[in-house]
């Protein structure tokens, strides 16, 4: 093979210098001498080397599918289950992940709820106990109230018991000072008293 590979090289250099010769001389039947040059120089026309190719290719296709099922393949395989393996971890730890924040939503819902029902429980408390305190302070300040008004009333009968036996009083004086201006004779302190406080009563 290695001896019909330096022929196809001696058989290309040949032909190149008769290309050479034709292209100076300039005369000769160029026609059939340049198409017999031309297959004798171009080496995928020269049907005398087809086996050497068909082996080289055939070695080079070998080597080819070894060394993509050897090394390339298995690294990409490899890669790829390393990819899956890390997009399935990561798939869940998401799903984790989603399931504690769901958990802790939950959490935190029912901690809002709780806190809220205590807070309505504290408010309710606190408004009975100001309702209550409220009660006592009004139901207190109701019996001041009262205590003043009875010794209001109490005062006011005094003042009005006072008054009318001052009015009375000067009613009787008056009645005598009349009768004795107008009457013969001074009239009775007794009947003068007597007619006063009947037309007081009416």
């Amino acid at each position: 093979m290695a001896e019909t590979t330096e022929n196809a090289a001696t058989h290309a250099a040949d032909a190149a210098q008769e290309l050479d010769h034709l292209a100076t001389d300039g005369h000769g039947d160029t026609g059939a001498e340049v198409l017999h040059v031309a297959e004798v120089g171009m080496p995928q026309l020269d049907t005398a080397i087809y086996p050497n190719l068909i082996f080289w290719l055939v070695i080079a296709l070998v080597a080819l599918y070894l060394i993509l099922t050897k090394v390339a393949l298995p690294r990409i395989g490899t890669i790829l289950a390393e990819r899956n393996d890390a997009i399935s971890n990561d798939l869940e730890m998401a799903a984790l992940y989603k399931r504690r924040a769901e958990e802790a939503e939950g959490a935190y819902n029912a901690a809002l709820a709780k806190a809220r029902d205590e807070a309505q429980k504290i408010a309710a408390e606190a408004k009975a106990a100001v309702g209550r305190e409220l009660g006592g302070l009004m139901a207190k300040a109701d019996a001041e109230i009262a205590a003043k008004a009875a010794e209001s009333e109490g005062r006011i009968r005094e003042i009005e018991a006072s008054a009318t036996e001052s009015v009375g009083e000067v009613a009787r004086a008056a009645a005598a000072d009349i009768v004795a201006a107008i009457g013969p004779r001074p009239a009775k302190e007794a009947a003068i008293a007597k007619a006063v406080d009947a037309a007081m009563k009416g």
